[in-house]
């Protein structure tokens, strides 16, 4: 048994790691993507349907939500991140695309990213892409909460 500073320096540490809930009824992308965002040390929630990822908002905080675009209906992915944002933890949101000319989705509809939302374009060839735009997003949130947090305090 060591001394009390090598027992505090030598325990191993809990790392705080970003929760994300990945909505996406297509199986095969939502496993790679959550292999992906978990390999690079995000803790990833799956949901095959909108009401599932309802169901995991009301039961857990999450920094970031993806909801992907061709998901249930039109509407699905949307409404999802809208009932996301209402959330007392306000995560992150991001409309997911494969490719955003085929998804009919306005450019309007992408520029909300300056809140803290906005779309995720993934593909086969952009994992960098993808990785450095949901750890923006991340930021944003953090930085957005911190800033209210100051607003409060003073």
């Amino acid at each position: 048994m060591g001394t009390v500073a090598e027992n505090i320096f030598n325990k191993p540490k809990k790392r705080r790691v970003a929760r994300v809930l990945l909505a996406d009824t297509g199986l095969a992308s939502r496993l790679t993507l959550k292999s992906i965002l978990s390999a690079a040390g995000y803790a990833v929630s799956g949901a095959a349907t909108g009401a599932e990822a309802i169901g995991k908002l009301d039961e857990h905080e999450y920094q970031l939500v993806l909801a992907d675009l061709r998901s249930e209906s039109d509407e699905a992915g949307p409404q999802l991140l809208a009932y996301a944002r209402q959330k007392d933890f306000q995560p992150a949101t991001a409309l997911l695309a494969s490719d955003l000319r085929e998804t009919g989705v306005r450019d309007a509809a992408l520029e909300r990213s300056s809140s803290g939302n906005g779309a995720v374009h993934m593909s086969n060839e952009n994992i960098f892409y993808l990785l450095g735009r949901v750890a923006e997003l991340i930021g944003r949130r953090a930085d957005r909460r911190i800033r209210q947090s100051l607003l409060k305090a003073t």
